[in-house]
């Protein structure tokens, strides 16, 4: 019998194929990534003639978190895997809830991220194909985004910046309508085809204001014309009755629902990136 076929890049095959691979195909657990405040395993995951790398994170594995008593954290990474197909930027790797060799958990396509680091204009660059830097001094530079002052030791600052690139854009419209609290550099994924992807999105949804992130460096700023009219496209399907809804009704609580609908309309109205709130630190720890 023929090895099974290896998974090409994601944007090869459908979404549909992915997400089918993922919720059918045989997992079988390759090794634990450490670092992890959660257990996360590396799988993988095959069907019929196809395989592919996974990661796997069981309920079982993960760790209570105080402010986040209803519904687990496998469920919201998930529920923002949804709202990122429902933008049609694609900004989350297909990921799906199912039962594995250690229960149910959420089990996501793994990224092979890009290599490179560094980027022309900056120095230090500190990670995701050198779309976050620390700079000297206090201007970002042409391409760049200040984001804060950041102790390097010694009794040194430097300033962090992020680029400004239209894909980190759209995840920062993506996190302040899933309420993300945890977007850190390490959970930003250059793909080697171009596209970026965010990941560990378990911190989510909640029905207060909770967003911490590196990607300050639109705030206050109008949103574009195409964040306006994926917002308007998120109104009508999280309406009562929409599909995604429905879908997200499964996953979190109605009043993280109702949240999100909440965020969704705020941003319309105001029709700017949001700034921080003052209630929570902004920026979340460590950052990378």
């Amino acid at each position: 019998m023929p090895a099974p076929e290896r998974l090409p890049a994601p944007g090869v095959n459908t979404t549909g194929e992915r997400e089918e691979l993922l919720a059918k195909g045989e997992l079988t657990v390759v090794g634990r990534i450490s670092g992890a405040s959660n257990a996360v395993l590396l799988c993988t995951v095959e069907y019929g003639s196809v395989r592919a790398d996974c990661v796997y994170k069981p309920v079982k594995g993960e760790r209570p978190l105080w402010d986040f008593p209803d519904g687990n954290l496998a469920r919201r990474e998930v529920a923002a895997y949804l709202v990122s197909e429902a933008t049609g930027w694609g900004l989350v790797p297909p990921t799906v809830l199912r039962d594995g060799p250690y229960g149910e958990g959420m089990v996501q396509q793994w990224i092979a991220a890009d290599g490179a680091d560094g980027a022309d204009g900056a120095d230090g660059a500190t990670g995701a194909d050198g779309l976050l830097a620390l700079v000297e001094g206090e201007e970002a530079g042409e391409g760049w985004k200040p984001v804060a002052l950041a102790d390097v030791g010694e009794g040194r600052t430097a300033l962090l910046v992020h680029a400004d690139d239209p894909r980190l854009r759209r995840l920062a419209v993506l996190d302040a309508v899933i309420n993300n609290g945890d977007r850190k550099g390490g959970h930003l994924l250059a793909a080697p085809d171009g596209r970026l992807y965010g990941i560990d999105h378990g911190v989510t949804f909640h029905v207060e204001d909770k967003l911490r992130t590196l990607l300050w460096g639109w705030a206050g700023e109008p949103l574009t014309d195409e964040a306006r009219e994926v917002l308007t496209g998120l109104e009508r399907q999280l309406a009562a009755g929409g599909r995604l809804a429905t879908r997200l009704a499964e996953l979190i609580t109605p009043a993280e629902l109702s949240a999100v609908r909440a965020r969704v309309s705020r941003l319309r109205r105001t029709g700017v990136h949001p700034e921080p709130s003052g209630q929570w630190p902004a920026i979340p720890w460590p950052p990378v």
